[in-house]
């Protein structure tokens, strides 16, 4: 009998998950074969949307619970304070030491150390930076709904992990067209899309494997995720979607992304 999703080992929760969300970065990627170019109204609204949905997944999925483990230390506001801005501090360091490139940018715009890599390779580095944190914020759900905490539920791992899928079907995009435009082919140009999401299975089984060798540092983890996923948000995807005056829309999509993923956790918790 093949045991359901519910029965599998949190680990092996976690790597499905993240295998899903990058799948969904590979469809998204996927329409450069058929699209040459895309509107941008539409994008910097899918931009909006994703910026809404990690936001909201911040909240309901990672900071509540945190809040909720540490009601029981003396300072309950203190290890979600460190932890998050821990997640926001390491997503600064990483961008320091690895050299990339955000979407649509020129190539004077790279960021980090001076390199020769080609502009496909720093698009490639800069969306995986963003996936990090969504990689593992999806294990650290998936290893505290394990452990049989009320504040930390499946449905809200679950919810997650939807959410996040649905915000990566737009960075997929990000990289796949640019590369395709930039005369690389289409491909080519759909191999490095996909592969921008390939660290989150990753990094969502050490996320989960982690929560079971320090479990006691689990508010540290859940919101350190959170710090780093709304550090990504604030630094690159709505400064993105605002890039070509698409302001209103892309905040209207924001708003949307957001209530979405709300009543996601909502209802699956």
């Amino acid at each position: 009998m093949i045991p359901s999703f519910i029965d599998l080992n949190p680990i092996i929760q976690a790597l499905l998950a993240t295998s899903f969300t990058w799948f969904v970065t590979a469809v998204g990627a996927s329409l450069v074969f058929l699209l040459k170019d895309i509107n941008r109204k539409f994008f910097d609204g899918m931009l909006g949307f994703a910026a809404g949905v990690m936001l909201a997944a911040s909240y309901w999925s990672l900071l509540s619970p945190s809040l909720e483990l540490s009601k029981q230390d003396m300072i309950p506001w203190l290890p979600v304070a460190i932890g998050f801005l821990l997640g926001g501090i390491s997503i600064i360091l990483i961008d320091k030491i690895l050299p990339h490139l955000h979407p649509n940018l020129p190539p004077v715009a790279v960021e980090g150390p001076k390199t020769k890599l080609k502009k496909y390779n720093l698009l490639v580095l800069a969306i995986t930076i963003h996936n990090i944190p969504e990689g593992l914020a999806i294990g650290v759900a998936f290893g505290a709904a394990s452990l049989g905490i009320p504040e930390a539920t499946l449905g809200a791992a679950i919810s997650l992990a939807i959410g996040i899928g649905l915000q990566n079907f737009p960075e997929g995009l990000a990289v796949s067209m640019p590369l395709n435009h930039e005369g690389y082919s289409a491909p080519k140009s759909f191999f490095y899309g996909q592969l921008s999401a390939a660290v989150e299975p990753v990094a969502g089984v050490l996320g989960a494997i982690f929560v079971f060798i320090a479990q006691p540092l689990l508010p540290y983890v859940l919101s350190f995720a959170a710090g780093a996923m709304i550090f990504v948000v604030a630094e690159e995807v709505i400064p993105e979607s605002h890039r070509r005056g698409n302001i209103d829309l892309a905040t209207f999509f924001l708003l949307i992304g957001f209530a979405l993923m709300m009543i996601l956790d909502v209802a699956l918790s």
